[in-house]
């Protein structure tokens, strides 16, 4: 039997609290977000964790899926653009490294034998299943506004989402946690921490902020400028402004046990850079070892 499901994301401000949601029926949808995060990340999020979610699973792995998106972003890379940049090493036809990429290499592996068509939708039109996937996104961004854990649904309706990756972060003793799944791996965990440290909640509070850091923290600035842990905490303030940056392309593997390395980017008003950190397990919760910037334009 084919299923149908609609795919959304959420953000506001774009970038800004973000929100993703899939939606079969009243009974079947899941939902989570991230404290900062694009639109494009929500859809693709979206995307991603419907058809993890519905590949973990027997009873659906085998069946036919049909995924309606009102993001032709979304269904271009996946159904047009994708093949392509593979080939190129994940780079565009103009030399420059994919966006969300790392989200971008999960869709692929999901698509792995799998049965998949996607189906354009226009947005904000009326359609009942893109409606109701939009206003979950949407619900899961607002909590992450107001730093409250989102409505993350019933998943497949008997807790089998639970087993999909997920990515949902909730604000818990200062840090960003998993929710949303029974047991996040430690590079998951890592990534939704650094993703925290770019958040108004986080930069506005040191207590929370300090949570994350590691005593002897040493962080790298563009200009080479080396700062402590105490240094690099009494810098941090809400990013408004030319200070605004949107974070993207964020990729964690635990290289070793119990450390993690999370590359990323970011875009704005100064230009594009690319970030290394170093997260170390302590007490079983990473913390920011070492943090490194580097401009690129």
């Amino acid at each position: 039997m084919t299923i149908t499901a609609a795919a959304d994301g959420s953000a506001l401000g774009n970038p800004g609290p973000a929100g993703w949601a899939w939606y079969i029926d009243d009974d079947t949808w899941r939902a989570g977000g991230w404290p900062h995060g694009t639109n494009n990340m929500g859809e693709l999020k979206a995307v991603l964790d419907l058809l993890e979610t519905t590949g973990a699973d027997p009873a659906t792995a085998g069946e036919p899926l049909v995924v309606l998106c009102d993001s032709q972003y979304v269904i271009n890379s996946v159904t047009k653009w994708m093949p392509g940049w593979k080939k190129k090493g994940w780079k565009k036809r103009d030399g420059k490294p994919v966006l969300n990429v790392d989200l971008m290499k999960a869709i692929d592996a999901a698509l792995v034998g799998r049965d998949v068509e996607f189906q354009w939708v226009k947005g904000h039109a009326g359609h009942p299943m893109n409606e109701a996937a939009d206003s979950r996104a949407n619900a899961a961004a607002t909590a992450f506004s107001k730093g409250a854990a989102p409505d993350v649904g019933p998943g497949l309706g008997d807790g089998r989402a639970a087993a999909a990756s997920g990515d949902v972060a909730a604000a818990s003793d200062g840090a960003t946690a998993a929710a949303g799944t029974t047991d996040a791996d430690l590079a998951s965990r890592s990534a939704d921490r650094e993703i925290a440290l770019y958040t108004d909640e986080v930069r506005s509070d040191h207590d929370k902020a300090g949570a994350l850091l590691h005593p002897d923290l040493q962080v790298i600035d563009a200009g080479g400028e080396v700062f402590n842990r105490a240094e690099f905490l009494a810098s941090l303030a809400p990013l408004r402004g030319f200070q605004r940056v949107e974070i993207g392309d964020v990729v964690a593997d635990e290289v070793s046990p119990g450390v993690v390395l999370v590359s990323s980017t970011t875009t704005g008003p100064y230009g594009r850079t690319v970030r290394s950190s170093v997260w170390l397990t302590d007490a079983d919760s990473p913390v920011l070892r070492h943090h490194q910037v580097t401009r690129v334009n």
